[in-house]
């Protein structure tokens, strides 16, 4: 599985998680609403810390950095 997301796409998706969660431990989202931003949240913040994101596999999307060309 090569990565294929990049630093910033990591830490939107686990900073959207986090406020996510917030927004379920306060009581501010309830029933099928809480229930799917839940899993939203699980998803996000799997698909961070393995760096793969599924989706982005069959679009050929890759939001990480091209490492520089060394030069000899």
């Amino acid at each position: 599985m090569k990565k294929n997301m990049g630093t910033l796409d990591r830490s939107l998706r686990t900073a959207a998680a986090l406020v996510i969660g917030i927004l379920l431990l306060a009581n501010l989202v309830s029933g099928i609403t809480a229930t799917i931003l839940g899993i939203v949240a699980l998803v996000f913040l799997a698909t961070s810390a393995a760096g793969f994101c599924p989706l982005y596999a069959p679009l050929r999307i890759s939001t990480r950095k091209k490492p520089a060309l060394q030069q000899h």
